[in-house]
């Protein structure tokens, strides 16, 4: 026989349905894309509202509504045709935005991407607050800082590191550094491409005034004047290198940047009062970029979608040039940013402070600069990179040094150099062991380039002057030569098999051995980069 129901048995029952469809709403909207998506609908609805509502409302400040705006509207970006910016075009599904984007989907706001290839036109778009982040690179960052002095920049994050995106082309019959003495070069001054000539000529024992600058609007324009054969060679992006090598006849990429690999850092700047109102948004914004980085970075396929959305956006280029376009930059990761801003004490490579910091001194002994420029610490913004602690896994860390194969002497002594450095140091009379005067010298006249050049392996060549039997001076010199090898080693962490120890003894001077003068000049060690 059937029992009835009693009333409380029924508002039992009530209450478990009410909360089953309470949790299984909860479920569907937190846990599944269509319910996200529903709830982003809605934000973004109510976000409208209030924008209407505070554009009605003649009594909200311009600040307030420029704040309230930044935490709702679009977050615009200004780049320029290059492949290093393709983590966050990855994460956004295009340059548009739009309601696909992963940054939309994963935390409610969208991003827009906005070609700006003219460097006037740009700032101008910074200035005026037409984009909210914008390109530029930290090598070049001091000849532009104080003209925007008046907005506050600061460094956010960076993107990439060119890793071949930035050559030197030459005409038949230069094939080292040194053969640049007097003649000229078409770049582009005060950007990536000028920063990237004068280490190279440092790297060779050169400066700009032992070479004819011929001053460029762009690196395009330098690349069209090497063509016409009006220069000896120039600096040009990718892929405009492999362009002036067929149509010129016998030219040839002297050295580009994916072996000068630390140094052009492409970063993102923006406003200090945009980050500080926006500092949760533009958080989210470099996970969700550091994100999309680490996965193209991990997969083909990633990168090859990466390619075919820049090829979709970038005027003239195929995705075969665009996926080229993306292997010729490092993509930075979370681990990067964290060894760029110096929050790795760890970290001995070269990092943004002593990048800037030697690139503001360059170009103001050049004359490129009047007055002081801001310290790093005044226009680095490192809180968005240090706060970030979700970016976790081997995806995420940093790049790992190049791992060179150990070779001998003599396969070392017939690999091509392409830049080479005398550097003098003073030993004592039958010694080898470096005194604190000559690690100091290594530290002042090598050691940056190393570390600039960190792709290329390094010829250590020791020389002695001709007092002494020869045998004895061979050995002394390559005992020289390998204590230098040690201090690089030990102290600065680079890899043991990147060098090559060369003992010249006396058998190159680079003066007479029959006066002091001489003698001092010919006790010296010769620096080389050279083709791996």
């Amino acid at each position: 026989m059937a029992r009835k129901l009693t009333a409380f048995s029924k508002l039992l029952i009530t209450l478990l349905i009410v909360g089953a469809l309470f949790f299984g709403i909860q479920y569907f909207l937190n846990n599944t894309e269509a319910g996200r998506d529903l709830q982003n609908d809605a934000q973004v609805t109510q976000n409208d509202k209030n924008n209407n509502s505070d554009s009605n409302n003649s009594n909200v400040p311009v600040t307030d509504k420029r704040d309230r705006d930044n935490n709702s509207d679009i977050i615009k970006i200004g780049v320029v045709t290059w492949g290093g910016y393709a983590g966050g075009q990855y994460y956004n599904e295009g340059f548009k935005a739009n309601r696909n984007s992963r940054f939309y989907k994963d935390y409610g706001f969208q991003v827009e991407f906005k070609i700006l290839d003219d460097f006037d036109a740009s700032r101008a778009a910074f200035k005026n607050d037409d984009v909210d982040l914008l390109w530029a690179t930290i090598d070049a960052f001091p000849t532009e800082v104080n003209a925007l002095k008046a907005y506050d920049p600061v460094v956010v994050f960076q993107a990439d590191w060119s890793r071949g995106g930035d050559a030197i082309v030459a005409r038949r019959g230069i094939n080292r550094v040194r053969d640049l003495k007097g003649k000229k070069i078409a770049v582009a001054e005060m950007t990536p491409s000028h920063s990237f000539l004068i280490w190279l000529l440092e790297a060779g024992g050169l400066s700009t005034s032992d070479v004819t600058i011929v001053k460029q609007a762009s690196a395009i324009d330098a690349a069209e004047i090497f063509k016409s054969g009006r220069v000896d060679a120039a600096v040009v992006w990718s892929p405009d290198d492999e362009a002036c090598i067929q149509a010129v006849p016998g030219a040839r990429i002297l050295e580009n940047s994916k072996s000068a690999s630390n140094i052009i850092a492409d970063i993102f700047m923006a406003k200090r009062s945009f980050v500080e109102n926006n500092s949760k948004r533009v958080k989210q914004l470099y996970e969700g970029w550091m994100k999309g980085a680490a996965e193209i970075n991990t997969s083909d396929a990633n990168k090859r979608k990466a390619a075919k959305i820049l090829a979709e956006n970038f005027a003239g280029f195929t995705v075969d040039d665009t996926y080229k376009a993306i292997n010729n930059v490092r993509l930075t990761t979370h681990g990067d940013n964290l060894n760029f801003f110096g929050l790795n004490r760890d970290f001995k490579g070269v990092n943004g402070n002593s990048l800037y910091t030697r690139m503001a001194q360059t170009y103001k002994d050049l004359g490129y600069i009047e007055g002081n420029v801001p310290n790093w610490r005044l226009i680095s913004y490192p809180q968005i990179v240090e706060s970030t602690k979700s970016l976790a896994g081997v995806m995420h860390d940093a790049e790992k040094s190049k791992q060179f194969t150990k070779i001998t002497a003599d396969e070392g002594k017939g690999k091509e150099a392409i830049a080479s450095k005398q550097v003098s140091i003073r030993f004592r009379s039958g010694e080898y062991q470096l005194d604190e005067n000559a690690k100091y010298i290594i530290d002042r006249e090598f050691v940056e380039i190393a570390k600039a050049f960190a792709n290329k392996r390094i010829r250590i060549e020791g020389n002695t002057d001709s007092v002494g039997g020869r045998a004895g001076n061979i050995s002394l010199s390559e005992k020289r030569a390998a204590s230098v090898r040690e201090y690089l080693v030990n102290t600065h962490k680079m890899p043991y098999n990147r060098f090559i120890i060369i003992g010249n003894g006396p058998d190159k001077p680079v003066a007479p051995n029959d006066t002091a003068d001489g003698k001092a000049q010919n006790r010296r060690t010769d620096f080389e980069l050279v083709a791996d």
